[in-house]
C-alpha cells in the first residue's frame, strides 16, 4: 500500500512538473511571437551597423542613436548581461520599467520609449515578454546615457495594477489592443509644438522622424480618410505593414518595423486592420 502511494505521488508530481513546463513553454512562445511581431522592441533595441541594418548576431544589445531636438537618446542594452544589460533586474522591476517607465533605481525612462502605450500591456503578455527577454543570450555592450533638452514628467501615470488581455473574439477591441502594444499611434499621430500627441487627431500621421542611419520619414495617415487608407484594400494594408510596400508599390523606409511585422499572423492582422478602419477619418496632418 505504501509503495502504491509513493508511486501515485510521483506520478502526480511528475504531472504537475509537465504542466508547469508546458505553461512555461507556452509563455515563452507567446513572448517570442509578440517580440518578433507586433511589439517589435528589436526595431529600436537591436544593434545596427552604420547603415542602419540590423546586426542579428548582437541581439538586443542596443546602441541605436535617436537625434531629436528634444533629446539625444540611445536605445539601451536589454539582454540579460548583468553589467551592461538587464541581467540583475527582477521580473517585477522589468515589468515596472516596461509598463510604467521606471527603472530599478527610480529614475524615469524618457522618449522615445513609448511607455504611455505599453501601459496597456496585459499582465499575461507582459509576463511573456519578460520571459522572452530573460531567455535571450547575454551580450556585454555598454551603451551611452541619453540626454534630454526637455523636462521629463514625474511619471506616466499612477502605478498599473492589473490589465486583462482582451478576448481575441472581440476583433475590434483586440485590434485596438494590438495597435496600442505595437505603439502604432506613437508615430502616426501628429504632435503639437511641445511634442505632445494630438490625440483628437489620432492616426492622422505627419510626424517627421529622423532615421538613425540618416534621412527622415514622414509618417502617413492611418485613418479611413481620402488622404489615408480609405481606398486601400485589406490586402494592401497588410502588405504595407508586413512587407513595407505601399499601395503604389513604393518601398517604405525601415523606420517602419516590417522586418518584425512580417511575423504578425493573419488573425491578428485582421484585427489590426479592423481597428484602423474604425478610426475617425482625419485629413493628413503634415508636421511641416
Amino acid at each position: 500500500m505504501r509503495t502504491f502511494l509513493r508511486v501515485a505521488l510521483c506520478i502526480v508530481l511528475a504531472g504537475q512538473g509537465a504542466a508547469s513546463w508546458a505553461q512555461d513553454d507556452a509563455l515563452l512562445m507567446r513572448g517570442k511571437y509578440l517580440m518578433e511581431g507586433v511589439v517589435a522592441c528589436a526595431n529600436c533595441h537591436i544593434a545596427r551597423d552604420d547603415k542602419g541594418q540590423p546586426l542579428f548576431d548582437k541581439g538586443l544589445s542596443g546602441g541605436m542613436f535617436f537625434d531629436d531636438a528634444a533629446f539625444k537618446a540611445y536605445a539601451p542594452n536589454i539582454t540579460p548581461d548583468p553589467e551592461t544589460g538587464i541581467g540583475k533586474w527582477t521580473d517585477a522591476q522589468l515589468a515596472k520599467a516596461i509598463r510604467e517607465g521606471i527603472r530599478p533605481d527610480g529614475t524615469l525612462i524618457g522618449p522615445p520609449m513609448p511607455v504611455p502605450f505599453y501601459r496597456n500591456l496585459s499582465d499575461s503578455d507582459l509576463a511573456a515578454i519578460i520571459a522572452y527577454l530573460k531567455a535571450q543570450p547575454a551580450i556585454k555592450h555598454q551603451v551611452k546615457k541619453s540626454s534630454y533638452n526637455i523636462p521629463l514628467p514625474p511619471n506616466y501615470g499612477p502605478p498599473v495594477a492589473h490589465v486583462d488581455l482582451p478576448a481575441t473574439t472581440n476583433t475590434l477591441k483586440y485590434g485596438e489592443y494590438l495597435a496600442n502594444i505595437g505603439h502604432c499611434m506613437d508615430c502616426h499621430t501628429p504632435r503639437n509644438n511641445k511634442g505632445m500627441l494630438v490625440t483628437a487627431r489620432l492616426g492622422a500621421g505627419g510626424q517627421v522622424i529622423k532615421w538613425p542611419a540618416g534621412g527622415e520619414a514622414v509618417t502617413p495617415n492611418l485613418t479611413p480618410d481620402e488622404s489615408g487608407l480609405k481606398s486601400w484594400s485589406d490586402a494592401q494594408i497588410a502588405r504595407a505593414i508586413r512587407d513595407g510596400v505601399d499601395k503604389s508599390g513604393t518601398h517604405l523606409k525601415r523606420i517602419m518595423a516590417f522586418d518584425w511585422y512580417q511575423n504578425i499572423d493573419d488573425s491578428d492582422m485582421k484585427a489590426l486592420i479592423t481597428y484602423l478602419r474604425s478610426l475617425k477619418p482625419e485629413p493628413f496632418a503634415y508636421a511641416k
